[in-house]
């Protein structure tokens, strides 16, 4: 197999910021209580863009940063479940936007494990020597999925995008990927957005229509606490490493008393994670590539750093990378 290498990193997010005091005016909720059940201060929204716009910034991003025209792309792959429409995929609209014309485009559905999904896809195609260049890409405009009547989902989310360049490495011996795991539990009631109602008699006033996002918080606490966290102790001790040889720690930024819990699970403490719920909130699977972004523009060069990506499907996975050698 071929190795591969990540040369780019970026996210972008909307310039609109809402604060949780902003929140309060309409639901029957306060920033202390926000802030003390999530962590989360504040979020992003996107007003007057869409996700394929979302996602066009931080690919035009992701070109300057690795010196690349648009046409040595040979695949686009943009996670999303807030997508500009059912059809053509979002990935289709970005590759017009920046002139791709040698990429094909498409869209990976995975909710909040999105990017670990598209990452892991994106590196298959890379390993096996056919094609050399990807860009992966998660891009959620969360907002304009929300009931604003419903407070234990709209305090979590926000808006952004962030995405990667990973390429083929001429340099066998060092492969950023170092092992994945990805796994399903099929649940459509946990966590729901943009169900369509199939028809229940032909007539002419049938018009589509989709459902707001869906939650049942307690249940997705479980389900972290209890499926993911077992996930990741399987996951590394699979490949025999123990938590604390992680030189990094991402995770799905569900809200921040939730990472809280998966650092307690593994004994470590929460300099180990990179973290950004409590300034732009749930970005669905944008969250994981936001934090990698961060991570990098600090300079960190993790020699084993975890990404474990959870949600809606349900859907989760975990990805074990050497960044050591990112430029």
């Amino acid at each position: 197999m071929t190795a591969v290498k990540f040369i780019a990193s970026a996210g972008y997010l909307p310039n609109r910021i809402v604060t949780n005091e902003e929140l309060s005016q309409f639901l029957e909720t306060s920033d202390e209580w926000i802030v003390s059940h999530t962590g989360i201060k504040q979020r992003h929204y996107a007003i007057d863009e869409n996700t394929s716009d979302l996602a066009t910034r931080v690919a035009e991003k992701l070109l300057q940063q690795a010196n690349l025209k648009a046409t040595e792309l040979d695949l686009i792959i943009v996670s999303t479940i807030t997508p500009d429409a059912l059809t053509p995929a979002t990935a289709a609209i970005v590759q017009r936007n920046i002139g791709a014309t040698d990429a094909f485009a498409y869209d990976l559905s995975a909710a909040c494990a999105g990017f670990i999904f598209a990452l892991a896809t994106a590196h298959k195609f890379i390993s096996s020597g056919a094609y050399r260049r990807a860009m992966v890409i998660s891009a959620e405009t969360n907002s304009k999925m929300m009931d604003f009547t419903d407070r234990t989902s709209t305090v979590f989310f926000g808006d952004g995008a962030a995405g990667v360049i990973i390429e083929a490495n001429a340099d066998s011996a060092k492969d950023a990927f170092l092992a994945e795991k990805l796994c399903t539990l099929g649940n459509a009631e946990v966590i729901h957005s943009g169900r369509v109602v199939p028809l229940s008699e032909v007539k002419a006033t049938n018009y589509p229509k989709l459902d707001a996002f869906y939650q049942d918080g307690r249940a997705v606490y479980n389900f972290v606490t209890d499926e993911v966290t077992a996930h990741i102790d399987q996951f590394l001790a699979e490949n025999e490493i123990k938590p604390t040889e992680l030189d990094l720690v991402i995770t799905h930024q569900a809200n921040l008393r939730l990472i809280e819990k998966i650092a307690a699970h593994l004994g470590l403490g929460m300099d180990k994670f990179m973290i950004d719920v409590d300034e732009v909130g749930n970005t669905s699977s944008a969250g994981i590539p936001l934090c990698l972004a961060k991570a990098l523009q600090q300079g960190k060069r993790p020699q084993k750093v975890l990404l474990t990506g959870f949600g809606a499907g349900l859907a989760y996975g975990s990805i074990l990378l050497d960044l050591s050698n990112f430029a």
